[in-house]
């Protein structure tokens, strides 16, 4: 994309140029579309929670800009000459739930033969234009707030090697499966600065895109990080998807450690995530209010992670124990 033209429109608010979760455009001075699409290969081999977590994976890109999903539509691979039809209507069904449960209408999609399974959503939300939230809006002072734990990469890989067990299997599809819908609502009543969404980049990876958005130098606490405790087990047995480590060579140069740090929990910070939770920029003496709010409402895992710290011209990172 870096060598294609970035192209302009007045009512274009939010494209391309930036590493936002979605694109939105303004239609009126009331209302503007949101629009985003995510898909993947199976993380679980059963089909209907895949459907599940992949619905809330996509979905959750129009939570993090501030919206409300209107519309979904199916993207589907499937190898249908060699796997049952049975297996391809529960996927369908899982993502149709969770679409229903969203508040959202499914209405059609596409689907094309293929040997590998994917399947995920392209999804239409709305906005008013003046309330949308971006990555880019982080103010010094902000506390940040993330509202999933972190661990799902390490354990999808445990479950694709059959080492997972069955717990960490079902707090693997519930996490995932989880809408982001419960923490978009609770933050609509504070002054949120900036949202994002926890997936491949990671933790560290998605607040870097943060802090360079934003211009900002943003800490991360470790200690305060809600982690899986499955994932610990896990990731101290190599069990690390390739994605993680890739997220954290690539942000190295902007990143600094300070005290001592387990590599472990560095390698969890960058973890790729699947359909995780929202990190949000809000005033400090919000944060706490707006957590208590969180749990009240059933968002028990969520936790003040950090904090953005100082002006940085290229963004940056710092990682304290």
């Amino acid at each position: 994309m870096a060598q294609l033209p970035r192209l302009s429109h007045p009512n274009l608010l939010v494209g391309y140029e930036t590493a936002d979760d979605a694109g939105v455009y303004k239609l009126t001075e009331e209302i503007a579309l949101i629009q985003t699409l995510d898909f993947f290969t199976p993380i679980v081999d059963d089909p209907y929670s895949f459907g599940q977590v992949a619905a809330a994976n996509a979905l959750s890109d129009v939570y993090a800009m501030g919206g409300k999903p209107l519309l979904a539509m199916n993207i589907v691979c499937f190898p249908i000459k060699d796997m049952p039809k049975e297996i391809l209507k529960d996927i369908l069904q899982g993502g149709m739930d969770k679409v229903q449960e969203a508040g959202a209408i499914l209405i059609g999609g596409h689907s094309v033969e293929d040997p590998e399974i994917k399947y995920g959503l392209s999804v239409t939300g709305i906005v008013h234009p003046e309330k949308i939230l971006t990555n880019k809006g982080a103010q010094v002072g902000d506390f940040l707030i993330l509202t999933k734990p972190l661990g799902t990469g390490v354990l999808a890989t445990a479950v694709k090697g059959n080492m997972a067990s069955e717990e960490a299997l079902k707090k693997l599809v519930k996490i995932t499966a989880t809408l982001n819908a419960k923490p978009a609502e609770v933050m609509t009543r504070f002054h949120v600065h900036a949202c994002t969404d926890v997936t491949g980049f990671g933790l560290g990876g998605h607040l870097l895109e943060m802090a360079r958005g934003s211009r900002k130098e943003i800490e991360i606490w470790t200690s305060k990080v809600p982690i899986i405790p499955e994932a610990i087990e896990y990731a101290s047995m190599g069990l690390i998807p390739a994605g993680s480590y890739a997220n954290k060579n690539f942000c190295e140069q902007l990143v600094e450690v300070k005290g001592e740090i387990p590599s472990l929990t560095l390698d969890l910070l960058f973890d790729a995530q699947t359909s995780g939770g929202l990190i949000i920029a809000l005033p400090e003496k919000e944060a706490q209010v707006c957590l208590q709010q969180l749990k009240d409402e059933g968002v028990e895992e969520a936790a003040i992670v950090g904090c953005v710290c100082a002006d940085s011209e290229h963004g940056k990172i710092k990682i304290l124990p």
